[in-house]
């Protein structure tokens, strides 16, 4: 497929989509404390979701049909953890909460990583790399640089911290579609790849491991964990690449 430039007019509809993920991110943060299953967040985002007359972006999407609205990653789930009854948040986890949204039939993602309760300065240092690692990574997003200055920006800074980045999944344009071309890895080399152009629009999600980068696949289909066992992390803004810079359309 080839890569469709946005007009915009379409980054302004994506924005809209944007912004309702992120007031659901907002929501879903709030929510997030000791003694909640995170099958509560799964409910309480598609109420959320309902409210603001949004679409579900993940609710049956792949194969096999992912089964949720949201993707709830604790500790050593790196991404797509699904939200269980019997997976109770508790002080010192991590959580991952990755959500996305259709408006108007265009698509929102994002994700953040955040503490519940009081954490390890271990568990907090690796969550500050990962979400500097794609504040990073924005910076990068200038017409005329390439995609292999934003995958860079993330391994450069967290690989000299001592983590590793998953190689396994990695970011992806965004529109009328949630996966479209092109590919945005979290790793790469300066000045190599695809140049950016005006009017691409991408979600660029940094996966971090304080550990190997290794991951395995669990039975579900989905919930992809470190094979070690370590803590991952996970930080997603969808982002406009326009002649005036970098616009964080996920960003309230």
């Amino acid at each position: 497929m080839a890569i469709q430039l946005k007009s915009p007019s379409e980054i302004t509809k994506l924005r809209e989509a944007n912004l309702i993920v992120a007031e659901v991110l907002d929501t879903l943060e709030a929510a997030s404390k000791p003694g909640v299953a995170t099958w509560e967040l799964n409910e309480i985002a598609a109420l959320k979701l309902k409210q603001l007359k949004a679409e579900p972006a993940f609710l049956n999407y792949g194969h096999p049909p992912y089964p949720a609205v949201v993707c709830t990653s604790v500790n050593h789930v790196v991404v797509h953890g699904v939200p269980r009854r019997d997976v109770v948040l508790k002080e010192g986890d991590i959580l991952s909460i990755d959500f996305g949204a259709f408006k108007d039939r265009w698509c929102g993602d994002s994700a953040r990583t955040v503490p519940i309760g009081p954490v390890s300065p271990a568990a907090q240092a690796l969550m500050d790399a990962t979400r500097e690692s794609l504040d990073r990574a924005i910076a990068a997003c200038v017409p005329g640089n390439r995609l292999g200055d934003i995958g860079w920006a993330v391994q450069s800074h967290v690989e000299k911290r001592g983590y590793s980045v998953v190689r396994q999944f990695v970011g992806h344009g965004i529109g009328r579609a949630m996966h479209e071309e092109p590919h945005v890895p979290n790793y790469g080399d300066a000045g190599k790849g695809r140049r950016l152009s005006a009017g691409l629009v991408i979600a660029i999600e940094p996966m971090v491991n304080a550990g190997s980068p290794e991951i395995a696949i669990e039975n579900d289909g989905w919930t992809a964990v470190t094979k070690d066992g370590s803590l991952s992390a996970h930080f997603e803004h969808s982002v406009a690449i326009t002649d005036g810079g970098p616009i964080v359309l996920s960003r309230a």
